[in-house]
C-alpha cells in the first residue's frame, strides 16, 4: 500500500450528521487520533473527550453559517440534500475548510459487467429512462451533487462512494431496512422478500471500515478533486445473505423464521422507490478497491457474512427499532396470513391503522 504524502493539520473537523452507522465510527476514530472533532445532531448528546455536540439541524442555513463562521480543517458530510439545497451551500462549504470530504454513493454507477472503479459509467451520464432521469433520485441526485463539486471552482474537495454498510444498529436485506424484515421475524412473523433481488450479488462493508478508509484520506492533499468507494473485497447473492441472518435469529429463539419469497419486490409498485430496484438491485454489484487501497488495506477489512452475523448477534442482545411502518405490516400480514397483537400495536392511531390495511384497504 502506497503512502501518500499528508498535508499538516491543526485537527480541527467538524462532521455534519455524524450519528449514523458510519459517522459514529468515524468521529470514535478521529477522538482516538487526537484531532479536536465538533458533530452535528438534531438531539442533544454527551460530550466526551475531544468531541462536541452540537444540537442543530444542518439543513437550516442560520446553523450551518454559524458553525461554519469558525474555519475547519477538514468537514465530512453525511449530510443529504436535494439538489437544488446542494448548489446554494456548495461553494460555502468548499471556503470554508481545508478539505471537504462529500459523502456521495456508489449508486451513482450504471451496471457494470466487470468490478466496479471509479471511472465506470454513471447511472446519470449513460441512462436513456426520461422519466428516472427527470426526477431527484438518490442516486441521480448524488451524481448530480458531484458534478457541482467539480464545476465550483474549487479543488479541495474528496467524494466517497460507500456502497451498501451495516453495523451493529444498521443491517439490510436487499432494499429492506431491519425495521422492515428483522422486526417480524424476532416477533415471530414471516419475513417477506423476493426472488428478483435474491439471486443477485451485492457488497455489504462495516460500517467501522468505510469510516477507516475516510480517515485515511484526511489531509491527503492528493485526494484532493478525486472520488473513491470504499467497499469489501467479496460479494454475496441476497439469499446467501438472507440465509446467514435465519442462522443467527434461529440460534437466539431456538425457531427458524419462515420467509415469504414473491416473484418481484413490491417496490416496484411505489413512483420512486421503483427506481432504487431497478437502478441498483437488479445490478450484480462487485467492485475493485485498486484506488482507495492506495491509502488503506481492504483486505482487512471484516468479512462479510461473520460480519453481518456478528452484528445481528450484538443487535437481538438488546434490540431497539425505529419507527414501524404499520401499514406495510399490515399488508404484509395479510399476504402471510398473520396478524400483529394488540399489545405489540400499543396505542389506537397505530392500531387504526394497521386494522385499517390489514382488513379494508387491501390495494
Amino acid at each position: 500500500m502506497k503512502e501518500s504524502k499528508k498535508q499538516s493539520l491543526n485537527c480541527r473537523v467538524l462532521v455534519l450528521g455524524g450519528t449514523g452507522a458510519m459517522g459514529t465510527h468515524l468521529v470514535n476514530l478521529l477522538n482516538r487520533k487526537g484531532y479536536q472533532v465538533t458533530v452535528t445532531s438534531r438531539r442533544m448528546r454527551d460530550n466526551f473527550d475531544n468531541v462536541t455536540y452540537v444540537t442543530g439541524n444542518a439543513h437550516e442555513s442560520s446553523f450551518l453559517n454559524s458553525l461554519l463562521a469558525s474555519h475547519f480543517d477538514v468537514i465530512v458530510d453525511f449530510m443529504v440534500y436535494s439538489t437544488g439545497e446542494f448548489a446554494q451551500r456548495c461553494k460555502t462549504l468548499l471556503k470554508s475548510c481545508g478539505q471537504y470530504i462529500y459523502l456521495s454513493s456508489s449508486r451513482v454507477y450504471a451496471d457494470s459487467s466487470s468490478p466496479i472503479t471509479e471511472n465506470s459509467a454513471r447511472l446519470l451520464d449513460v441512462c436513456m429512462d426520461k422519466e428516472f432521469l427527470a426526477t431527484d433520485e438518490y442516486a441521480l441526485t448524488k451524481a448530480r451533487q458531484e458534478d457541482l463539486l467539480r464545476q465550483s471552482g474549487y479543488s479541495n474537495y474528496t467524494i466517497i462512494r460507500p456502497y451498501i454498510t451495516f453495523s451493529e444498529i444498521r443491517l439490510q436485506l436487499g432494499v429492506y431496512e431491519k425495521e422492515n424484515w428483522l422486526y417480524r421475524a424476532l416477533q415471530g412473523r414471516t419475513i417477506v422478500f423476493s426472488k428478483d433481488i435474491a439471486d443477485k450479488y451485492t457488497t455489504l462493508t462495516y460500517g467501522l471500515n468505510v469510516a477507516e478508509g475516510i480517515a485515511s484520506l484526511i489531509g491527503q492533499s492528493d485526494a484532493y478533486s478525486e472520488a473513491f468507494h470504499i467497499t469489501a473485497n467479496e460479494s454475496h447473492r441476497w439469499d446467501e445473505i438472507l440465509q446467514s441472518y435465519l442462522h443467527v435469529i434461529e440460534s437466539h429463539t431456538g425457531k427458524r423464521p419462515k420467509v415469504l419469497i414473491l416473484e418481484k419486490c413490491p417496490k416496484l409498485a411505489l413512483p420512486l422507490g421503483q427506481y432504487q430496484v431497478k437502478y441498483d438491485r437488479y445490478y450484480n454489484r462487485r467492485f475493485s478497491n485498486e484506488k482507495i487501497n492506495r491509502f488503506i488495506d481492504t483486505t482487512k477489512f471484516l468479512p462479510t457474512l461473520s460480519g453481518l452475523e456478528q452484528c445481528l448477534e450484538t443487535f437481538i442482545k438488546s434490540p431497539t427499532f425505529r419507527y414501524i411502518n404499520w401499514r406495510n405490516e399490515a399488508k404484509y400480514d395479510r399476504w402471510t396470513n398473520e396478524k400483529a397483537s394488540l399489545k405489540e400495536l400499543g396505542n389506537i392511531k397505530k392500531t387504526t391503522k394497521y386494522l385499517l390495511y390489514r382488513y379494508l384497504l387491501t390495494k
